[in-house]
């Protein structure tokens, strides 16, 4: 498997730093909207990281002062027009899939949304972990404004466990964006922060998350996906099992060395 470090992206960019891989949608001049390739190629990034040991943490960030502008109006939204509905099953499912690799990639994504976050876009910072704003960021779930539902890359089942049934049912039923103030009330931002501040916040919170123990952390992500179907017994039963495993893990005895001796523990991830 290539390492997240040496991976040949053409449709975004993507940078390592220490612990931390950083995913940049690359168009600014048009607010940087998905095509099929860099739909595609997101998802195999993230696929990707599941199997890098040496990524802890995500940052997921667009160019150009917007975060997404969603599917590419000319190069995703017109050519699907002529698709039969076998060709636009397979759209919808590979639109799907980046959605699932987020998801299963172990790792904590951290969002950095400034400016416009819609359609797509929109759905990228749902997916994610944790989403800081700028107090110019709008996120607009819009898909009934061009005749679909809303029920768009699992955002019927994920938006409403983040901001609740009826703000959810608003944003979707109405596609109205939702601003950084009211992200930020709803719990959607977990923090609000100057435009010109937001890369360093962002960037700092990923490298703190990445430097903490790396399979908890993925039991972490693992948990909080799958506790939603689950009873509160089952879920208490689930957890028991994700807690004995991870104090089988050598972060965990580095954890208890470290604070005999009254130090700071350095995780490795294993």
């Amino acid at each position: 498997m290539t390492p997240i470090a040496e991976f040949p992206a053409r449709h975004v960019l993507l940078s390592v730093a220490g612990k931390v891989a950083t995913v940049t949608l690359n168009r600014p001049e048009r607010k940087n909207p998905l095509t099929f390739e860099s739909y595609a190629e997101l998802a195999t990034i993230f696929r990707t990281a599941a199997q890098d040991d040496g990524i802890g943490a995500f940052v997921v960030t667009g160019a150009g002062g917007n975060f997404c502008s969603g599917g590419d109006v000319h190069e995703i939204i017109g050519p699907l027009l002529d698709r039969d509905t076998k060709g636009l099953m397979q759209f919808t499912a590979m639109t799907g899939e980046l959605v699932k690799a987020m998801t299963a990639c172990g790792k904590p994504i951290v969002a950095a949304v400034d400016g416009i976050a819609a359609g797509a876009g929109a759905i990228i910072a749902m997916a994610s972990d944790l989403r800081i704003a700028t107090p110019r960021a709008k996120v607009a779930f819009l898909f009934n404004r061009v005749g679909l539902a809303g029920c768009d890359m699992g955002a019927c089942a994920i938006l409403p466990r983040i901001i609740g049934q009826g703000r959810a049912a608003e944003l979707l039923y109405t596609g109205r964006a939702m601003s950084a103030e009211e992200g930020l009330a709803w719990g959607f931002f977990s923090r609000s922060v100057d435009p010109d501040a937001l890369a360093e916040t962002t960037a700092s919170l990923a490298a703190q998350i990445a430097e903490g123990p790396g399979f908890a952390n993925a039991m972490t992500k693992r948990m909080l996906t799958m506790e939603w179907a689950m009873s509160v017994e089952q879920a208490i039963e689930a957890e028991a099992v994700a807690q004995a495993l991870c104090m089988t893990t050598a972060d965990f005895r580095r954890a208890y060395d470290a604070f005999v001796a009254k130090q700071r523990p350095v995780f490795q991830g294993n």
